[in-house]
C-alpha cells in the first residue's frame, strides 16, 4: 500500500471490520532525504530511519554536491546567520566556508544574514546577502567574482531575501520575503520581471502556523515552460504564474485531503513532473514534505517525520532522484 491510499479501505483487525475513506498514512517514507530540524542535520533513508546525522542549527537553504559517480559527497548549508559551509559527508569535516560578516565587506560592521546560496557549475558559489541587499559570486578562495545590487522596498537583514537561484540564462530569481515579491534580475542587476504575491482580499495575520496569513514568499523556481512556480510562505499555497503574471495553477491551504499547508517553503520539480512541497510550522498532524502530481493534485508521498525533526523544517533535498531536478 502506498503511503497515501485514496478511496474505500476495508481492514480487519482482531475480527473487527472497519471502513476508512480518504488518504491514509500507511507506510514509511520512500524517498531518501537530507534535512535539518530539532538541532540536527540528517540523511533519512527510504524507510524513514536516520542513516547519517550531526548536530546543526537552523537553516533556510541546503544543497548536496555529488561526486563523479553521482553519490552525495558534500552538503552545503548555512551556519548561523552569516556563514555558508560545505561539509564532507564521510567524515563530517567542514571543507569550505565563507563568512559574509567578514569577507568582501564594503561596510564593516553592517548587519548581514544569509538565507540563500547556490553552488554553481563552474565551482563558484552564489550567495544572497540580506542587509547589504546584494547577490555575490565568490570563488573557492573567497575572492569576489561578481556582485549585483538587489531592489528592496522594506530593507531588513532578516527579510530582504529568502531563496534565490541563478537561472540557466544568467539571470537571478530572488524571493523578497519582506516585500512579498519575486523579482528576476539580469546579470547587471536590472529587474526584468516582478511579481507581487497576492493577498486574495484577506488581511494579514501574524504567526508562523496554519492560522497565520500573509505574502511572505519563501521559494520560487522557473519551470521549463517559462512559468514561475512560487511557494508563498505564509500564503499557505503554491502558485504557477506566467510571464504575463497570470495564475494558471495553484494548490491552496486545505485543498489536499487531510493536509493543512502552513508556511510553504521549498519546491522541487522531479523528472516525472511531480512537485515536492516543503510544509513548515504545520504542527504534528501534518507532513513536513508533500509530493503531488500537479496534473491531478493527487498526493503520492509524504515525509511525515514530525517526531524526529519537529515543527521547523524549512528546507530539504531528495537524494534518490535521477535526472534533472528543478529546485
Amino acid at each position: 500500500m502506498s503511503r497515501y491510499s485514496n478511496g474505500l479501505v476495508v481492514c480487519c483487525l482482531l475480527g473487527m471490520v472497519c471502513s476508512v475513506s480518504g488518504p491514509l498514512f500507511a507506510q514509511k517514507t520512500s524517498h531518501r532525504v537530507v534535512t535539518q530540524g530539532n538541532g540536527k542535520l540528517a540523511i533519512v533513508d527510504g524507510q524513514g530511519d536516520i542513516e547519517w546525522e550531526m548536530p546543526w542549527g537552523g537553516i533556510h537553504d541546503i544543497h548536496v554536491i555529488a561526486n563523479e559517480a553521482g553519490q552525495p559527497q558534500t552538503v552545503m548549508v548555512q551556519q548561523g546567520n552569516h556563514r555558508v559551509v560545505e561539509i564532507n559527508i564521510a567524515n563530517k569535516a567542514i571543507v569550505w566556508q565563507y563568512d559574509s560578516s567578514e569577507q568582501n565587506r564594503d561596510a564593516p560592521g553592517e548587519k548581514v544574514e544569509i538565507h540563500a546560496f547556490q553552488p554553481l557549475d563552474n565551482g563558484d558559489v552564489m550567495i544572497a546577502e540580506s542587509g547589504p541587499a546584494r547577490i555575490i559570486e565568490v570563488d573557492r578562495e573567497g575572492k569576489l567574482v561578481k556582485q549585483i545590487p538587489l531592489e528592496v522596498d522594506r530593507p531588513h537583514p532578516h527579510t530582504d531575501t529568502r531563496l534565490a537561484r541563478k537561472l540557466t540564462n544568467g539571470n537571478y530569481l530572488v524571493c523578497h520575503e519582506g516585500d512579498g515579491k519575486v523579482r528576476q534580475y539580469d546579470g547587471r542587476g536590472k529587474v526584468v520581471w516582478e511579481y507581487e504575491i497576492p493577498m486574495f482580499g484577506r488581511e494579514p495575520k501574524g504567526g508562523h502556523g496554519p492560522e497565520s496569513f500573509g505574502n511572505k514568499v519563501f521559494g520560487a523556481v522557473q519551470l521549463n515552460n517559462g512559468n514561475i512556480l512560487i511557494a508563498t510562505g505564509n500564503g499557505h499555497s503554491v502558485i504557477e504564474v506566467t510571464p504575463e503574471k497570470e495564475i494558471v495553477w495553484s494548490v491552496t491551504q486545505n485543498e489536499l485531503p487531510n493536509i493543512n499547508l502552513a508556511w510553504v517553503t521549498t519546491l522541487e520539480v522531479l523528472p516525472n513532473g511531480h512537485y515536492v512541497i516543503g510544509n513548515c510550522h504545520a504542527g504534528p498532524d501534518n507532513p513536513l514534505l508533500v509530493e503531488i502530481d500537479p496534473k491531478t493534485k493527487r498526493v503520492v508521498w509524504v515525509f511525515d517525520e514530525f517526531e524526529t525533526f519537529g515543527n521547523s523544517v524549512p528546507n530539504s533535498q531528495l537524494l534518490d532522484v535521477s535526472g534533472e531536478v528543478i529546485r
